[in-house]
């Protein structure tokens, strides 16, 4: 199983960030695979992805360094794309 890397970007106070957060923490152990690590765009490290990815909307959801989505996260899409780059 390939080891892919999760990266959130949130914003302090975004609904859909705190949505995303529980859906993760539901199923994170089903992926153990899969390294999740999540940034704030306050920060410089999250600014950074930010601007490199356009994010202007959060979560911005970057997965293996490529941008997945913004805004609302589509949970079944995600799923199939990690199930896709575990293989």
């Amino acid at each position: 199983m390939k080891t892919v890397t999760l990266t959130e970007l949130s914003a302090p106070g975004c609904e859909h960030c705190k949505t995303f957060e529980k859906f993760w923490s539901s199923i994170e152990k089903e992926w153990p695979n899969v390294n999740y690590k999540n940034l704030n765009v306050t920060t410089s490290e999250g600014q950074e992805l930010a601007s490199k990815h356009m994010i202007m909307t959060s979560p911005g959801i970057v997965i293996n360094g490529e941008l997945f989505s913004t805004g609302g996260v589509n949970t079944k899409q995600l799923l199939e794309k990690l199930k896709e780059l575990s293989e």
